[in-house]
């Protein structure tokens, strides 16, 4: 077995990267985030720190490969771009993510180079991996697609969310994942079996927690669903059906306190129908005693700045505008030193302009809300900016772009994790799906299929009170990883190391506990 391992360490460690994905949704195998983690881990014990970086780096390509393919669909069949600077785009992409889980497994094992020990197994390397994770989120803008964390939303560990966000259940899964290993290795396996039983008995408890209370009374919602596809959405010969589609959609319903529309579901700029079809939605809003949140295209005329909006209209409009634009798909990042050498790759880009931080809060049904337009629902610590005060969340998406592809249930997943995070409601409205209406403990009470045309009904609570994790953020989940990998350091340091010299110096399926 160790020989096997020996020989066909890549290919393991590749199909390995390529499992994890099978964790998130839609296929929801959460126990396989600790199993191919568990996989990897086992293989960097026996590693020297070359060697790790080549191993992490070939989990990488499988699990982004996977994981993220999605971004060839969205870029040559809705962004036109050929399939050669498509396949280029997609591949660099992945190339460059796979140097995440390499330089976790190259400085872990240049920090403990000695024989694999318990310390570097349930500490060390798991650590690493969160740390990795966290910078990858917000290092050149950011892009925390995959976080392992998100693969647990409907497992026992989901109850860390409130209290360690997405990294701190990540966190958990990896240590997971190192003693399961430790378990495998016969290394302190009692203990390291007890503490598994801990770790996870402590995600049910946590469950049981009620960390935010209710506040006021329900409210009755819509989601309108208009499915316009990607290629007609912006067809100016479309827009007076598409929003005659919505409104006929919307102006159907009865004893509806709260409607949205998704992003850009009025696919104009605001200027363009603010004197026409908006008093025609105050009128017929007002008369139903709804307020209405849509998604919509901004331009400031005195700076000809353009935003990616959401208004509000229920007696005075407001506007959200987004923070966290899309790198190459809203923005093109450092213009003044690329310029057009990208025009070459046929690369589709924008020049949307970031909104501040800090914008007052849109409110519908007489209640705040925490604002955000596609994938910004993504990023934890930015949702929580806008809490306590807000009552619940209401992200605006076009996830026509995803396609059929495994995007769209990436994204509804990722966006469950905010809702067990925050303890508020979601309100997710979407142009071709999925739509979902989510309670306050991340379960789904209603949603849509993809590419049909419905409108969602439902009832949710506003919430009010503060998780341990609106409160603190990030921040304690990154201390405690550094501080795991100096425990680490310590204990291997006063076991006395041994240097592993090219290559592999430790079989990989060794029993040895250091």
């Amino acid at each position: 077995m160790t020989a096997l391992v020996d020989r066909f360490g890549w290919l393991i460690v590749l199909l390995a990267g390529m499992l994890a994905v099978t964790a998130f949704a839609p296929f929801g195998w959460y126990p396989l985030a600790v199993l191919a983690l568990a996989v990897l881990f086992n293989q960097w014990t026996g590693d020297a720190p070359r060697r790790a970086f080549l191993h992490g780096y070939l989990f990488g390509l499988g699990f982004f490969g996977a994981g993220i393919s999605w971004v060839y669909i969205s870029i040559h069949h809705y962004g036109h771009v050929p399939v050669v600077p498509a396949v280029l785009v997609m591949s660099g992409l992945v190339a460059f993510l796979s140097l995440y889980p390499a330089g976790v497994g190259y400085c872990t094992r240049h920090l403990l180079p000695g024989r694999p020990r318990w310390a570097a197994m349930a500490l060390a390397l798991p650590a690493g991996w969160i740390l990795s994770e966290w910078v990858r989120g917000w290092l050149f803008s950011g892009f925390p697609w995959l976080t392992i964390g998100s693969s647990q939303i409907d497992s026992p560990l989901s109850g860390y969310a409130p209290v360690g966000g997405v990294f701190g259940t990540g966190l958990v899964v990896a240590v997971s994942a190192g003693l399961l290993l430790a378990i495998a290795r016969d290394c302190r396996r009692t203990f390291s079996l007890g503490l598994l039983v801990v770790l996870w008995g402590g995600g049910l408890l946590l469950e049981r927690v009620e960390w935010t209370q209710p506040r006021g009374a329900a409210l009755e919602v819509a989601l309108v669903q208009g499915n316009i596809s990607q290629e007609d959405k912006w067809a100016p010969a479309n827009l007076v059906a598409t929003l005659e589609r919505y409104s006929e959609l919307t102006f159907a319903l009865q004893d509806v306190d709260v409607v949205v529309w998704p992003e850009t579901a009025i696919p104009a700029f605001y200027h363009q129908v603010e004197d026409d079809f908006i008093p025609y939605l105050e009128t017929k809003l007002r008369a139903a005693g709804m307020t209405l949140l849509t998604g919509i295209p901004l331009l400031d005329r005195d700076s000809w700045e353009y935003y990616n909006s959401v208004i509000s209209i229920n007696g005075a409009r407001a506007f959200y505008n987004k923070q966290h634009l899309v790198p190459y798909g809203e923005y093109l990042p450092l213009r003044n030193v690329i310029g057009h050498t990208l025009d070459a790759l046929a690369v589709p880009n924008a020049d949307f302009t970031s909104g501040r931080v800090g914008q007052l809060l849109l409110h519908a049904g007489g209640y705040p809300v925490a604002t955000s337009i596609c994938y910004e629902v993504i990023f934890g610590e930015q949702v929580i900016r806008d809490l306590p005060e807000a009552a619940m969340l209401v992200n605006v998406s076009n996830d026509a772009w995803f396609g059929g592809s495994l995007a769209p249930h990436q994204h509804l997943e990722m966006a469950r994790m905010r809702v067990r995070e925050t303890g508020r409601p979601l309100l997710r409205a979407t142009n071709t799906g999925i739509s979902a209406i989510i309670d306050y403990r991340g379960n789904i009470l209603t949603r849509s299929a993809q590419d049909e045309e419905v409108v969602l009904t439902g009832s949710v609570m506003p919430r009010q009170g503060a998780t341990p994790y609106v409160r603190v953020g990030n921040v304690p989940v990154i201390v405690m990883c550094v501080v795991l990998l100096l425990m680490a350091w310590l204990t291997d340091a006063r076991s006395g190391r041994t240097r592993a010299p090219r290559g592999n110096e430790f079989p990989a399926g060794g029993r040895s506990c250091g």
